[in-house]
């Protein structure tokens, strides 16, 4: 996959997160514009989400899909701030249940998504939701740890 594909195609998660109306709301940019920052078209290839318009979205989704694309592509690994907003402090040991859930949640996804031998765009879609999902746990869990670690 291609950095353009990539950042694409976690700026369509980014809007999708948020929901494309509120996406559209929040950043005053229509549909049809939104559509074109992650669009695989060959005509869109050079179109790309302005970094104010990531910004703003970000922090409205639950997970900042562009920002740990881009430095996924540089080999880094975020850390959340302990400030963050809406955040609910479960623990470790809830940490865990979640964990083994989405694991499992993936597992299914994974085990339904190869039954036929290929994996289609729609299971792979699926797949990188659940993905995703799951590394929200993981970084809350991290979170979790490093504070008891204090």
């Amino acid at each position: 996959m291609s950095i353009a594909s990539y950042l694409k195609k976690h700026s369509e998660a980014l809007v999708k997160d948020v929901g494309v109306e509120a996406a559209c709301a929040l950043t005053g940019k229509s549909k049809a514009t939104l559509g074109r920052y992650y669009s695989d078209n060959d005509e869109h290839g050079d179109r790309f989400m302005p970094i104010d318009v990531v910004a703003e979205l970000e922090g409205a989704a639950r997970f900042p899909h562009v920002t740990a694309a881009l430095a996924d592509l540089r080999g880094i690994t975020l850390s959340y701030d302990a400030e963050r907003r809406n955040a609910m402090s479960s623990g470790v040991n809830q940490d865990v249940v979640t964990l083994a859930q989405r694991f499992a949640i993936l597992m299914s996804e994974y085990n339904s998504a190869i039954g036929d031998g290929k994996i289609s765009i729609n299971e792979a879609k699926r797949l990188l939701r659940e993905t995703l999902a799951l590394q929200q746990v993981l970084l809350d869990m991290k979170l979790n740890l490093e504070e008891e670690a204090k």
